[in-house]
């Protein structure tokens, strides 16, 4: 939370705005206090809120209104433009990385005139790290599948078995 704000404080300085998600609603809850209590505006964005609220949110932070969008990760991955901002956060790692690719997305729309920069922000030595990890050998192998390389028919099913339990590390090809 600490490096979050930080992050936020250099963006805000530089005037900078930025969608901030998380797969957790009670993480977001947290951060919207930190905001409150900073008297920094943001809007914010959930499962629970209603079509009406969710157009008029989005129109009020394209037209200015809010430094910062808290989105949670399912809500907001996807039907939403939101080219105000130009940064994006991640406060923490989804098991699946095209829906964090998606939901940075929002951002990168046609209508879009400025470079946009994507944080991730993970704990060390903990399982999202090892998520972050397994992302990377996920896009690695997805890569090469794409390249048409040949690295698919040389891989057995041990090795394969061994790409979804996140153990890419540890293949010999």
């Amino acid at each position: 939370m600490a490096t979050c704000l930080d992050i936020i404080g250099e963006l805000r300085e530089n005037g900078h705005k930025a969608l901030v998600f998380s797969q957790f609603v009670d993480h977001l809850t947290l951060l919207r206090t930190a905001l409150d209590e900073q008297g920094i505006a943001f809007q914010y964005l959930d499962g629970s809120t209603s079509a009406a609220e969710r157009k008029g949110r989005v129109s009020a932070f394209q037209s200015g209104e809010g430094e910062l969008f808290l989105i949670s990760l399912k809500a907001g991955g996807t039907g939403l433009n939101l080219t105000a901002a130009d940064y994006v956060i991640h406060l923490d790692p989804w098991w699946n990385p095209a829906v964090e690719d998606q939901a940075s997305a929002r951002a990168h729309r046609i209508g879009q005139d400025r470079p946009v920069t994507v944080y991730r922000l993970v704990m060390e030595d903990t399982i999202e790290e090892q998520m972050v990890a397994l992302h990377s050998r996920k896009r690695q192998l997805a890569e090469e599948l794409l390249e048409g390389s040949d690295i698919v028919g040389r891989l057995d099913t041990g090795a394969l078995l061994s790409v979804l339990r996140g153990e890419a590390s540890s293949l010999v090809i």
